[in-house]
C-alpha cells in the first residue's frame, strides 16, 4: 500500500490487492459482494499507520476516545464510521464495540443554513472570509481593537531535526522562567505536551500541563498563566475563551486558598479523574465551606491579592508580558493566530514565536523540500536554527493552500449535500408532523391514493384493460398492502375501463385501513 500525507489516505497496490484476497479466500475484492471487505481493510491500515495515539485520539477507562483536531479537546461519544473506529480499538487491544449505523446526517453547513438569521463574532475569522461569503453569503467585517495591540510576533526558527526543535524550546523556556517571563507553550498533541513536560522535569522547571488527559482544572490554569514565572504546556485548546490576565486572576487566587483551607475534605486536584460521583461531593462539601465563611475575611483576603496580582502585573508588563510558543505550524492559520492571540490582550506587552522542523508534519508536507535545500547550502549544522521573514511566508503560503484544498473538499461535500437537501426537508416535514400529533388521517388517505395512481398508471398504460397479465402484474403489487376478493381477481374481471379499476383498488385500500384503524381502537 501506499500512503497519501496530504489526504490521510491510504491506496493499495497491486500487491497489496493480490495479498488481501488471497488472506480473504476471494477472486476479486472489488466484486460487488466483496467491495465491503476492501473498504474495512484500508481502513484496518489507516488505524494502523495514520491515527495516532494522544495526537488523534486517546484511550481512556478502556475506552477509545477521540480528540478534536483542532481544539484539542476529548469528543466522548463521538466513533470513527465505516470500521474505522473498530478498526482502532482493535489496535489498542480494547473492547472491540459494535459499529454504529448512521441514520441520517446533514451537513454543518446546510444545518446553519436551516436559521433564518445567522452571524457571529471571532477574533480569527479573516482568514476564512472567502469560505464565509461562498457558503453563507456572509460577510466579514473587521472592528478595531479597543486598545493598540502592540504584541511583538517574531519570525519562525527552522530546525533539522524535531529533537533539536525541542532541545531549543526547553532552552528558551529555562532562559524566560529565570527571568521571570510567564510562558505559555503550544503544542499539537497530548503527546508533544507530554514529552515537553518531561524534559521540563528533567530541568526541574515547574509547570502545568493543559490537555485532553487533563482537562478538569483547564480554566483555573490558564486562568493563571500570567503569573510572573509561570510555565504552562496546553494542546490546541490553550484556554479557548478565558482571558490570561497579566499577574494573575485574584478571584481565581482566593479561590485556590479558600480551598486549601478547607480542612475537612481533601483537596479537589489530588483525587483521581475518573472518581467522578466522589470528586463532585467533595466539591459540594467546599462550596458549603466557603459559603458558611465569614465574608469580612473573604472580603480582606481577596483585596490583599488583588494587591498582590496588580504589582506582579507590573512587573510583567516591565519584563515584556506573556510569550507564546508554538511547537508546531498548524494546517489552519486561525489556529496558530488563536494561539498567538493568548498574549498581548487590552493593550498588554507579550511576544510570539514559532519553533519548527523539517520533519514537522505540515513541513514535511509542503515545505521540506524548499526550505531543506535553503538549509544544506549555507551549510547549517542540526542545532542551529533559520531564521527568516521570507521563509516564514513560504510556510503560510503553505497553510493558505492546505486550507484551500480543505475549503475546496467542505464545498464538494455541501455541493452533494444540497442535492438530498430538498427530499430532507420533505422527509423531516412529515416526521415533525408525526411527532407533533398532528392528524395524520387525510395525509395517509392521500398517500395511499397516489400510490394507487402511480401503481394503475405503470401497469395498465391505455384506458382499457386490454391484457390478463397487466392486471396480474397490479394486483400482486397492491396484494402487499391488502388481500384483494374474489370480484377483482383477473379471471373474474373482463374489459374493465382504467378508472374503474383505479377507483376499485382505492375504494379496496382506503376500507382495509379504516377497518385495521378501527380494530386499534377497539384494542386501545
Amino acid at each position: 500500500y501506499t500512503i497519501e500525507e496530504k489526504t490521510r489516505t491510504v491506496i493499495l497496490t497491486d500487491a497489496g490487492i493480490d495479498k488481501l484476497e488471497q488472506l480473504a479466500g476471494v477472486k476479486n475484492i472489488y466484486d460487488e459482494n466483496n467491495i465491503e471487505l476492501t473498504r474495512y481493510m484500508e481502513n484496518a491500515i489507516k488505524a494502523q499507520i495514520i491515527f495516532k495515539r494522544d495526537k488523534d485520539y486517546i484511550v481512556k477507562d478502556g475506552e477509545v476516545i477521540i480528540v478534536d483536531e483542532f481544539t484539542g479537546r476529548q469528543m466522548p461519544g463521538r466513533r470513527y464510521s465505516e470500521g474505522l473506529h473498530q478498526a482502532i480499538e482493535a489496535k489498542e487491544n480494547v473492547k472491540v464495540q459494535r459499529e454504529n449505523h448512521t441514520l441520517a446526517t446533514i451537513t454543518y453547513q446546510n444545518f446553519f443554513r436551516l436559521y433564518k438569521k445567522l452571524a457571529g463574532m471571532t477574533g480569527t475569522a479573516m482568514t476564512e472570509a472567502q469560505e464565509l461569503d461562498k457558503i453563507y453569503k456572509l460577510e466579514v467585517m473587521s472592528i478595531p481593537t479597543h486598545k493598540p495591540m502592540i504584541r511583538e510576533d517574531l519570525p519562525d526558527l527552522i530546525y533539522r531535526t524535531t529533537e533539536a526543535k525541542y532541545n531549543a524550546v526547553v532552552e528558551e523556556i529555562k532562559a524566560l522562567h529565570e527571568t521571570g517571563i510567564p510562558v505559555l507553550v503550544g503544542t499539537t498533541s497530548v503527546e508533544n505536551s507530554e514529552y515537553i513536560s518531561e524534559k521540563l522535569d528533567k530541568q526541574g522547571i515547574p509547570h502545568n500541563v493543559l490537555n485532553a488527559k487533563h482537562h478538569a482544572r483547564e480554566a483555573q490554569i490558564v486562568a493563571q498563566a500570567g503569573r510572573s514565572g509561570t510555565v504552562t504546556i496546553a494542546t490546541n485548546m490553550a484556554g479557548r475563551g478565558t482571558d490570561i490576565v497579566l499577574g494573575g486572576n485574584p478571584e481565581g487566587y482566593l479561590d485556590s486558598i479558600l480551598r486549601k483551607h478547607a480542612e475537612q475534605v481533601n483537596y479537589i486536584r489530588e483525587m483521581p479523574e475518573s472518581d467522578e460521583d466522589e470528586r463532585a461531593e467533595k466539591e459540594e462539601a467546599i462550596q458549603q465551606y466557603l459559603d458558611n465563611m465569614n465574608e469580612a475575611e473573604k472580603d480582606e483576603l481577596l483585596q490583599r491579592k488583588v494587591r498582590e496580582c496588580e504589582e506582579d502585573h507590573n512587573y510583567v508588563v516591565e519584563l515584556g508580558g506573556l510569550h507564546i510558543i508554538g511547537t508546531e505550524r498548524h494546517e489552519s492559520r486561525r489556529i496558530d493566530n488563536q494561539l498567538r492571540g493568548r498574549a498581548g490582550r487590552q493593550g498588554d506587552p507579550g511576544q510570539s514565536r514559532f519553533f519548527l522542523a523539517l520533519d514537522d508534519e505540515l513541513m514535511r508536507r509542503f515545505a521540506a523540500d524548499r526550505v531543506g535545500k535553503v538549509m544544506e547550502m549555507v551549510g547549517m549544522e542540526e542545532d542551529m536554527p533559520l531564521e527568516s521573514s521570507m521563509v516564514s511566508r513560504f510556510i503560510e503560503q503553505a497553510q493558505t493552500k492546505v486550507e484551500g484544498y480543505n475549503f475546496d473538499i467542505r464545498k464538494n461535500v455541501v455541493d452533494y449535500d444540497d442535492v438530498i437537501a430538498k427530499q430532507r426537508e420533505v422527509i423531516y416535514a412529515d416526521r415533525l408532523a408525526v411527532l407533533e400529533r398532528a392528524d395524520m388521517h387525510e395525509r395517509v388517505l392521500g398517500m395511499m391514493r397516489a400510490e394507487v395512481n402511480r401503481l394503475v398508471d405503470a401497469c395498465i398504460p391505455g384506458s382499457m384493460v386490454t391484457e390478463e397479465e397487466q392486471l396480474e402484474r397490479l394486483l400482486t403489487l397492491v396484494e402487499t398492502w391488502v388481500q384483494v376478493p374474489e370480484d377483482v381477481l383477473p379471471e373474474n374481471i373482463h374489459a374493465v375501463r382504467r378508472e374503474e379499476m383505479r377507483n376499485k383498488l382505492i375504494d379496496l385500500v382506503i376500507d382495509h385501513y379504516e377497518e385495521q384503524g378501527e380494530k386499534l381502537d377497539e384494542l386501545a
